[in-house]
């Protein structure tokens, strides 16, 4: 949208201004066992209650206008004055079971609150926020269990002036819904500890980081492993110490390999020392002996790997020239040799490939055609996707169904982060410190960061098929200590990241953390 079209002489008078929208009145308009007029075309333009739909609250900032997701018309809340309203619709007679709401959306954001709900179903009424999105339409579901052969659909709005949602194409169907992956890179964790860091619950008590995060709902954790890096951390040594501790906790284990001696992302791919020498063929069993070696050290002390990715944001590739997208037949060769050790250590163990830009799509297509086409094994797509740099959340959720659907493999984001504040804590510029850089809708407070996590996940959540994993936050353990830099071979360096972690600048853990309990 942007501006709907309808004038506000148009507008019923706000009936019920003020009211909160908990609960439906007594009376229900409908009662059908089937969603009804869940495209809103039965009415055409200016409906102020739609065919099969009741309304509640602030009725007249509930109408359908011009302008569907897939036919001519959409729902739309929206006002010049402050409002809450609700539109919903009631099901009887429903078969007893697990169902799921899924519905087309849009939202300029700024609402106190804009979601779809399942409520009256028997058991705890479920929601999924809006994300915010003024141009592009993005796909939610909110699944359900019906016990009691009921359940209300409902569309709620608690708005400022000229705050506005869209809702269109809403279905209810059998099936689950929810995320196996809710996790956290916590790779930056050791250094900092060893440097002083600290960790407090969000009461203020100190406590293992891991143990916070695990209580807070994460279930998995990513770790990066570099061949020798100058600081000693995150080395295999690292890795293994680390497994023990996430294991314990119960937490699943990613391992991110980045066949590197530091940093590898779609900028740089640079070779381990110790390999620098060598050709294409050595690199192959390079490539297989180190993955093997790490992923067998870690089966060994009872801490297996869950999944693993062979390689990092490998864009342009990976162990650079020798395997960059200029020679896809080697590259090929590289990222076999690492599916092979993985398997050769746990055959069930997931083989993921990594990019970043997850909101391009032809980027995207491009690589994994290629990678198809050379023959490349894999078992899953893992997608870096910050909002500042990758285009929006429809852009990538386009890209994440795309990829979902092209080559029927699992999806899930391997990397995603959002700040809380924009100022440093340490004497390092953070990387995103500016208003102008941030998501529009998406403040740099706690509850900008956390409504980030969440959307993501809804997306992540709605991949069709089932196939969407989960979300891992990037790095949500970096917190600013002296020591503890981006760069492993200077201790001066700082940390441009701390704005963006799970513990605030008082070390206790933010708001935040709540989205590991996201479905």
């Amino acid at each position: 949208m942007l501006q709907p079209r309808r004038t506000l002489t148009a507008l019923l008078p706000p009936l019920l201004a003020g009211l909160a929208l908990t609960a439906l009145p007594a009376q229900h308009a409908t009662a059908a066992s089937t969603l009804t007029n869940g495209g809103f075309e039965a009415d055409g333009s200016g409906a102020a209650t739609p065919s099969g739909w009741s309304e509640y609250g602030d009725t007249g900032a509930s109408f359908t206008e011009a302008g569907g997701h897939s036919g001519g018309h959409r729902l739309t809340h929206w006002s010049s004055s402050a409002y809450k309203t609700e539109t919903y619709q009631h099901l009887s007679g429903l078969a007893n079971g697990s169902y799921r709401l899924t519905a087309w959306v849009r939202s300029g954001g700024g609402q106190n609150a804009a979601h779809l709900a399942l409520k009256n179903c028997g058991g705890p009424e479920q929601r999924t926020d809006l994300p915010v999105s003024a141009s592009g339409w993005i796909r939610v579901v909110v699944p359900v269990h019906v016990t009691n052969h009921q359940c209300t659909i409902s569309v709620n709005s608690d708005a400022n002036a000229g705050n506005w949602i869209n809702v269109d194409d809403l279905t209810l169907t059998p099936g689950t819904s929810g995320l196996p992956i809710k996790g956290a890179d916590i790779s930056s964790l050791p250094k900092s500890e060893a440097r002083g860091g600290v960790y407090r619950t969000a009461s203020g008590g100190k406590g293992d980081a891991v143990a916070i995060l695990r209580s807070a709902g994460m279930n998995y954790a990513r770790l990066k492993v570099w061949v020798n890096p100058a600081d000693g951390y995150n080395n295999k040594a690292r890795v293994l110490a680390m497994a023990k501790r996430i294991k314990a906790q119960g937490m699943k284990l990613l391992v991110d390999f980045h066949y590197s001696d530091s940093w590898a992302d779609p900028g740089k791919q640079t070779k381990p020392a110790a390999w620098a020498g060598h050709g294409y063929e050595q690199l192959k069993k390079d490539v297989y002996d180190h993955t093997h070696d790490v992923l067998a050290a870690l089966k060994s002390q009872g801490t297996t790997a869950d999944m693993v990715q062979i390689g990092n944001e490998v864009n342009g590739g990976m162990l650079w020239n020798e395997g960059s997208t200029d020679n896809w037949t080697q590259l090929a060769g590289l990222l076999n040799s690492g599916y092979d050790a993985v398997k050769s250590v746990h055959p069930s163990t997931v083989a993921a490939l990594h990019l970043a830009e997850g909101g391009d799509l032809d980027g995207t297509r491009w690589w994994f055609d290629n990678a198809v086409s050379h023959g490349v094994r894999f078992d899953a797509i893992g997608l870096s996707y910050y909002g500042y740099w990758h285009g929006s959340l429809a852009d990538f959720q386009t890209t994440l169904d795309d990829a979902a659907a092209r080559y029927g493999k699992p999806v899930f984001v391997a990397e995603t982060a959002y700040p809380f504040r924009l100022d440093s804590e340490d004497g390092l510029e953070n990387i995103i410190d500016l208003t102008e850089e941030l998501v529009p809708g998406y403040p740099a407070t706690p509850a900008g960061q956390t409504r980030w996590l969440n959307d993501v996940a809804s997306i992540v959540e709605a991949v069709p098929n089932g196939r969407g994993l989960g979300v891992f936050s990037w790095e949500a353990t970096w917190t600013a200590r002296t020591g503890n830099g981006w760069d492993p071979a200077d201790p001066s360096s700082g940390n441009g990241w701390e704005n963006q972690a799970l513990f605030g600048y008082d070390d206790r853990a933010l708001p935040a953390t709540a989205w590991f309990r996201h479905r």
